[in-house]
């Protein structure tokens, strides 16, 4: 359903989590909104778990230094001290453990976004409803479409280099051979930006210029009903966390 659901709608509920989780310093509702982001990845998006398990690897790296802090080593920082002060966190949890659960409910909610929302749809979106420059929108679909491309182009690289020496193909590019193939790829990204910057001059991306844009699915009365469904959701969540003792 969310892969379906207009980007700008999906944008506002996914920020709205972001902020309640940045306001709301209690470990029971950051609990469950990473449970319920995470839930929603599997059941709604399809998303394997073994992905899943590899995206929150860097989140919990980010705020794995407040959870050995707090668990481990039974202290706590001066940062996750004033966290607490400043936002009403209570005496019965480590502020460590709210901040570590922040990080990763934070970055599950920004996963639902960036999981189920095709990046050309959601720039044309930006181009369509909320008038952002056509030089801008043009210069994020070039990067998004680059940076697969330059991990295609490393792959063949690493490829045609294997079949010359005679040898399988390794899983992890061992240090010299990533630094041999870093000035192969910056020609590459060079062609590449060239031949963007000859394709803005032939579609005249002049920032005041008249333009017209192909058709876009607006949004429609389901997307609203979602939005308000997945607001709902966050004001009970919230409501449900400051009624459970932590």
């Amino acid at each position: 359903m969310l892969t379906t659901l207009h980007p700008l709608p999906k944008l506002a509920l996914c920020l709205a989590l972001i902020l309640a989780s940045l306001v709301v310093f209690r470990l029971s509702f950051q609990i469950l909104l990473f449970v319920a982001a995470t839930l929603v990845l599997l059941i709604d998006a399809r998303i394997p778990l073994r992905r899943l398990l590899l995206l929150m690897v860097p989140f919990a790296l980010f705020g794995f230094g407040f959870f050995t802090t707090s668990v481990l080593f039974r202290a706590e920082s001066g940062f996750a001290m004033q966290m607490a002060q400043e936002q009403g966190g209570g005496p019965d949890v480590a502020p460590g453990l709210v901040l570590f659960f922040r990080v990763l409910a934070c970055g599950m909610a920004s996963a639902v976004f960036a999981l189920t929302t095709d990046p050309g749809r959601f720039v044309r979106a930006l181009m369509q409803h909320l008038r952002l420059p056509a030089p801008m929108g043009f210069a994020l679909l070039q990067a998004m479409h680059m940076v697969p491309d330059l991990r295609a182009e490393l792959l063949q690289l690493r490829m045609a280099r294997a079949m010359r020496l005679g040898r399988p193909l390794r899983r992890v590019p061992v240090p010299t051979e990533a630094i041999s193939l870093a000035i192969p790829l910056l020609a590459y990204a060079i062609r590449r930006a060239t031949r963007a910057a000859l394709s803005f001059e032939a579609r005249g991306l002049q920032r005041d210029g008249v333009r017209t844009t192909l058709p876009q699915p607006p949004m429609t009365r389901s997307d609203a009903i979602v939005l308000a469904t997945g607001l709902a959701a966050l004001l009970l969540t919230v409501w449900i966390s400051g009624r459970l003792p932590v």
